[in-house]
């Protein structure tokens, strides 16, 4: 088997150091920290990640792996504009 090496870029980071390191569990070697907090809490139901709510209301991430996939950069990208409209409906909101 041979084996795909992915060096540290503006879409990749793997932090093995992270008193955290792994905070999920991801199958290969593939490991992705580019989004260690993901920016799509924020959208709810509609991030497209594997999440449940807990007593409270609060989303509970951690059986989700999108952020750490190999293609979890391009997804995460693809909804920041919504992230970004629901940032600008808030402001509006507010004024």
């Amino acid at each position: 088997m041979r084996r795909h090496i992915v060096k540290n870029s503006s879409k990749y980071f793997k932090n093995e150091e992270c008193e955290y390191f792994p905070c999920h569990k991801v199958e290969g070697e593939y490991f992705n920290c580019m989004f260690c907090c993901c920016p799509l809490y924020a959208l709810g139901d509609k991030c497209g990640g594997n999440f449940v709510y807990i007593e409270d209301g609060i989303k509970d991430c951690s059986a989700c792996t999108v952020p750490h996939t190999e293609n979890g950069y391009e997804k995460i990208s693809s909804k920041l504009r919504a992230v970004s409209e629901m940032a600008k409906m808030n402001r509006n909101k507010d004024n």
